[in-house]
């Protein structure tokens, strides 16, 4: 077992934190749910799926008038599944047209180095690494409960705009209520916390140096292009993993992670379950036309698309919006309602909705229990 200088400093995990992770999701510290059986039906639901689905009392006034989603390209309404089978495949050419051409291909799954590795608590916790293009290696933590009696879910973790980049979500270093990665492998889920592509290390963002540097070299992608393939790539290895069950795979992210799990869900199927945390689902709601997302085209009169077209293309698979009233919130639900009347093709009730926890850019308990019934449920 290989143990890096810096990880063996950081092995000690408060028992404060341990306790306040075990307290939230209501399990034992030495105990983690069976998750091997089949998920629940997705037409039951949570039992809270009516509470998400049900509008604001009063709508903001700075919510979006969203363009009319069941449309086809000549205005028409879309009555048919089929003819929204040939609506989704339009759009989803429209947003890759946009996004530009991936920045390199993926190939078979990576070969994962292990640079070091502790086991506490009932989890298995690997700082590894993999190489996504010649010279090009990316860094990220991946958890595995240490009883597995069969293969498991897997979830891919996407972290927020930090320092530390993946030690907050694999519960290393930062918030623990953001340590989505730890508490679901505690869970019973197997868990892969990437390094975004802005981190030229895992202690240090160098946003404007990384997106120019990428884009210098792929002029015809945007930079929300790159993290679509890293993320299909964080997909790759869980799904290549013996102890995960490539068909019971999901993704939770917060902030700058809650917007590649938007793309995520968009376009890769195998992502079966989805929650975006705080990530402003809307183009105007935070930084979408910074260089390392979407770039200032989305400013222009001639950019037509919108986010709730992304939405429809991850139904009908599960996706929970999360927000507080900062990146989102009650101005968020116009992104939900129009999808919902896919029901009618799909079956009701369909599994998407909004849950404004109204603490702002942040991940209290309320939301703690709904990520983690979310997944239980679904998943």
């Amino acid at each position: 077992m290989i143990i890096s200088e810096r990880f063996q400093q950081d092995r000690r995990w408060a028992l404060s934190r341990r306790r306040v992770v075990s307290t939230v999701l209501g399990l034992p510290l030495a105990l983690c749910r069976d998750l091997s059986a089949a998920p629940q039906s997705a037409q039951s639901g949570v039992p809270w799926l009516a509470d998400v689905q049900r509008a604001p009392a009063t709508l903001p006034a700075n919510a979006p008038r969203l363009p009319a989603l069941l449309v086809d390209g000549q205005g028409k309404t879309i009555e048919t599944q089929a003819a929204w089978t040939r609506r989704r495949q339009e759009l989803r050419r429209a947003w890759q047209a946009f996004l530009g051409p991936a920045p390199f291909a993926r190939q078979p799954r990576p070969r994962l180095e292990v640079l070091a590795r502790d086991q506490r608590d009932g989890v298995d916790r690997q700082l590894v690494r993999y190489q996504v293009e010649p010279g090009e290696w990316v860094e990220a933590y991946l958890l595995k409960p240490l009883q597995i009696r069969q293969p498991c879910p897997g979830v891919a973790v996407f972290h927020s705009t930090i320092d530390h980049s993946i030690r907050q979500p694999a519960g290393v270093e930062g918030r623990p209520q953001l340590a989505f990665g730890l508490q679901l492998a505690r869970r019973g889920y197997v868990t892969f916390c990437p390094r975004n592509y802005l981190w030229p290390t895992s202690l240090k963002i160098a946003a404007g140096q990384q997106a120019e540097r990428f884009l210098r070299r792929h002029p015809q992608s945007k930079g929300m292009a790159r993290m679509l393939v890293d993320a299909q790539l964080a997909v790759d290895q869980l799904a290549a993993l013996p102890e995960v069950d490539p068909q019971r795979l999901g993704s939770v992210g917060h902030s700058l992670g809650a917007k590649e799990v938007l793309y995520l869900a968009a376009f890769d199927e195998r992502v079966k379950v989805t929650i975006s945390s705080e990530g402003g689902i809307g183009t105007r709601f935070s930084n979408w036309d910074a260089p390392w997302y979407l770039g200032p085209a989305i400013r222009s009169s001639e950019f037509v698309r919108a986010h709730h077209e992304l939405l429809a293309l991850a139904m009908p698979r599960p996706f929970l919006l999360l927000g507080g009233d900062s990146a989102d919130g009650d101005r968020s639900w116009p992104f939900i309602k129009a999808v919902l009347p896919m029901s009618r093709w799909y079956g009701s009730p369909l599994p998407v909705g909004l849950l404004n926890h109204r603490q702002g850019h942040a991940v209290p308990p309320l939301a703690e229990r709904r990520i983690a019934e979310w997944f239980d449920h679904y998943l």
